[in-house]
């Protein structure tokens, strides 16, 4: 075993479909003649990357994608590193870009039942989020409604571009009943940029995936700043929001900001009742993937001060992707019990486990 004793949570793990074909059986018509011929219909951003997304190790030995087989997604990763629970989030989050919302909405229940009855099965170790499309929030939350009993469903998960601002009300359906049952709702990057979503940045369309891929957290920041100004955290006082492979090296000087800028604007927004910074807090969470690495930690690790983010952040290893994070190589120069907090105590609180 690789990991030195510590027991480990994975909140971002990407299990993949085999193929399109593995979601036939749950599909009604005309959904499932679609899906036959043509795919998932999942539209692309168009940015290319030289080096693939997938590691090619990750394969299994079977066949397929990589991270498309449960049992060999336990022997690589799992066992290795000591995760005692894995929360699979798949790789399907464009469905919100969607043109057609009933299509999305098709292919994330789908893909939910799929989960369930081929991936959770599999190993006491696997949790999963229940996948929702965003364009037709009413349909999301029935989703919800409809796999929120499963008892390894422990979380809700949308991608990160949206044809709006998540604080909105319009997807306010989607967090009352996220809410109602008690399970965080996940934002995961990726799909900025694709289908009916806004341009990946404020300014337009970035030329090549370099620009594409550092610009992400910029959708993140928008996010938060509209689901504490709109209200979100005082209308669903228990909701809990996880953000998913954003980085975090942004959020002192945005909590900053906007705290500085509330002082002077608060009328605008009368039913905030704390500084905005504390409803961050006290509400969200962030994932370590992809951790930002100054060539100095001592910087980084200021940033952690600033954040509280041992009382915040969760590992993700991003599992299979090239750029994930093995638990034994990232943030060794923190002490032990903000180790245990970030790899362990936080997702544990959070997920139920």
């Amino acid at each position: 075993m690789l990991n030195s004793g510590r027991m480990v949570i994975d909140v971002d793990v990407h299990n993949s479909l085999r193929s399109a074909r593995d979601l036939l059986p749950y599909l009604s018509e005309p959904w499932r003649s679609r899906v036959a011929s043509s795919g998932t219909g999942l539209p692309s951003t168009g940015y290319f990357n030289p080096h693939g997304v997938l590691r090619e190790d990750c394969k299994p030995p079977s066949g397929g994608p990589a991270a498309s087989d449960p049992d060999f997604l336990a022997e690589d990763l799992l066992k290795p590193y000591n995760i005692e629970y894995a929360i699979l989030n798949g790789d399907l989050m464009g469905v919100s870009t969607m043109h057609d919302p009933d299509h999305g909405a098709a292919i994330a229940s789908a893909y939910n039942d799929y989960m369930a009855n081929v991936w959770l099965s599999k190993n006491d170790a696997f949790r999963a989020t229940i996948l929702v499309s965003s364009h037709d929030p009413l349909l999301a939350a029935r989703e919800i409604e409809r796999m929120a009993d499963h008892p390894r469903m422990v979380g809700v998960i949308m991608g990160s571009a949206h044809r709006g601002l998540l604080g909105q009300r319009q997807f306010h359906p989607i967090y009352e009943a996220a809410a109602r049952h008690e399970l965080p709702v996940a934002i995961h990057p990726g799909t900025e940029g694709s289908g009916g979503a806004y341009p990946p940045t404020a300014s337009g369309y970035p030329t090549r995936y370099l620009e594409w891929h550092t610009d992400l957290s910029q959708s993140y920041m928008a996010h938060l700043v509209s689901l504490v100004c709109e209200g979100v955290f005082e209308r669903f006082p228990k909701l809990k929001f996880v953000m998913l492979e954003g980085g975090i090296a942004w959020l002192p000087h945005l909590m900053w900001r906007l705290d500085k800028n509330y002082k002077g604007l608060r009328s605008t927004v009368p039913w905030l009742k704390r500084m905005p910074s504390e409803y961050i807090r006290d509400h969200c969470l962030f994932s370590t993937q992809p951790i930002e690495e100054p060539d100095d930690p001592k910087q980084l690790l200021a940033i952690f001060d600033m954040i509280d983010a041992e009382n915040i952040l969760m590992f993700s290893s991003d599992y299979p992707h090239r750029d994930n994070d093995s638990p034994l190589e990232i943030l060794r120069w923190l002490k032990p019990e903000a180790k245990q907090k970030i790899f362990y105590d936080n997702a544990k609180k959070l997920y139920k486990l």
